[in-house]
């Protein structure tokens, strides 16, 4: 079996989630936001670092009127000062290393400046799905024992209504359908581009692009 033949069987997998069972999950678990910023931000000289789509870049430039520079990096994973070539876009970061769209009020509750336009692994943040494949945020598990994982948040174990966990479940069930979506058209569009010293190439569902978001 071969990886897109593997990552499509994951996806198959994800497409026959139960969003109820995984609600069900999630309301044992318990989860409700307490603004604490503590998924947007810098951590012990470790920049903020959330995975993005070029769908999700695009709506983010339109609705913002920035560049994709200002929305998006090259995920820093495999890229040195020498360059080099990495398979992700992540969030755009300030010079202290928060989400560039991270806000926090003058008594330090936190917020998002483009709630609404979001990506979807902040949607669905501190839950996951260990399917293979798809994107785990960075953090420890609280939670490993079946399907759904809880990522170390302090909003862990508050009480959640029953509308609200749906919504999270289904967000989380087209999360992990796209992120799997996005692995297998890189897997058939990749090949290596060998990029000379100093220059950064990034992989993605629509090929090879520099990272100003342009094709190679």
């Amino acid at each position: 079996m071969d990886d897109r033949q593997a990552l499509a069987d994951e996806r198959d997998r994800a497409r026959a989630l139960s969003t109820a069972e995984l609600a069900d999950a999630i309301e044992a678990i318990g989860f409700s936001c307490t603004r604490c910023g503590a998924c947007c931000t810098a951590h012990d000289d470790e920049e903020h670092t959330a995975t993005v789509f070029p769908d999700e870049v695009r709506t983010l430039q339109t609705n913002t009127e920035r560049s994709w520079n200002d929305v998006a990096r090259p995920m820093p994973y495999g890229i040195s000062e020498a360059g080099g070539e990495t398979f992700e876009w992540a969030l755009q970061t300030t010079g202290c290393g928060d989400c560039a769209f991270y806000t926090e009020d003058a008594d330090g509750t936190g917020g998002c400046t483009v709630h609404e336009d979001r990506p979807l692994i902040c949607q669905t943040y501190p839950f996951s799905l260990a399917l293979s494949g798809t994107s785990q945020p960075l953090g420890e598990p609280v939670d490993g024992d079946g399907l759904l994982r809880a990522h170390e948040c302090e909003g862990l174990g508050r009480s959640i209504d029953r509308d609200r966990a749906l919504e999270l479940a289904a967000t989380l069930k087209e999360r992990a359908i796209t992120e799997l979506t996005e692995a297998i058209e890189l897997l058939e569009r990749y090949e290596p581009a060998n990029p000379p010293d100093r220059t950064v190439v990034v992989h993605d569902s629509e090929g090879a692009k520099r990272p100003d978001g342009t094709e190679l």
